[in-house]
């Protein structure tokens, strides 16, 4: 595999996973990251040891500037990218919805939804073939949650997930007759700490004691379904949401 790979909030989890994993397929890799430098620059030392070039670039994708900046810097140092990974999720809060904050609402919603859209228009003018690109393809990471619900714990972040899903769908029919590939992997629980980051760490334990294959995933498990779907062996999938949820 070859081409330049854009993957937003990539240094830490599933988004790790898939940096590393495409790195080592010959991608070139632009790594974004909102907060965590740390992990964001252990990631792109760990993809620039398979000798792929990689560059990493702070932006916040619920800002639509920091968007533009990141791809802008992504044309100037790698070039145009051909895949677009939308990785970048919050849970905000877990909490009942009775109980949520407006504030946690909007920043869910702001970086799910708005970001990944964010992303995609940035994408879209340099892939569309109708505008003078070469096609490419994008994949967004979804959830479990977008179907069932995640009820007493973070139904609006199943509501953002499940909006990311309907964006994948409607956006794969609107630009495919442009070159474009929208796909999506519906995640399911995955050791990735962003349970923990929402104050309920025993998430993932729970949903693995009532799935099929009686464990949590691991991140590398959902890079695989990632990667090949921005790849050309997945070349007739559009609009397609890959469930790896364990059977659950």
């Amino acid at each position: 595999m070859t081409g330049i790979m854009m993957i937003a909030d990539a240094g830490r989890g599933i988004g790790r996973a898939i940096t590393i994993l495409a790195a080592k397929a010959g991608y070139s890799v632009c790594i974004n990251y909102a907060e965590d430098v740390q992990s964001a620059e252990e990631t792109c030392a760990e993809c620039a040891g398979t000798g792929v070039a990689v560059t990493i670039f702070n932006a916040n994708v619920a800002d639509p500037s920091d968007v533009r900046a990141l791809f802008a810097y992504c044309d100037s140092t790698l070039g145009t990218a051909t895949a677009l990974i939308n990785n970048a999720g919050i849970i905000g809060r877990s909490v009942k919805l009775a109980d949520l904050e407006s504030s946690v609402l909007l920043d869910t919603f702001a970086v799910n939804v708005h970001g990944a859209i964010y992303c995609c228009q940035e994408a879209i003018q340099r892939m569309s073939t109708k505008l003078g690109g070469k096609g490419g393809a994008i994949v967004n990471i979804t959830s479990a949650a977008a179907v069932t619900g995640s009820s007493n714990e973070d139904v609006h972040y199943a509501a953002s997930k499940t909006a990311l899903e309907t964006l994948t769908i409607g956006l794969a029919k609107e630009v495919g007759p442009e070159g474009i590939r929208v796909n999506g992997v519906r995640a399911g629980s995955t050791d990735a700490g962003i349970h923990a980051r929402s104050g309920n760490p025993d998430r993932p334990a729970i949903v693995a004691s009532i799935s099929p294959l009686r464990r949590v995933a691991e991140p590398e498990e959902m890079a695989e379904a990632a990667l090949w779907l921005a790849s050309g062996k997945a070349s007739y999938a559009n609009g397609a949401i890959l469930g790896m949820m364990g059977g659950l």
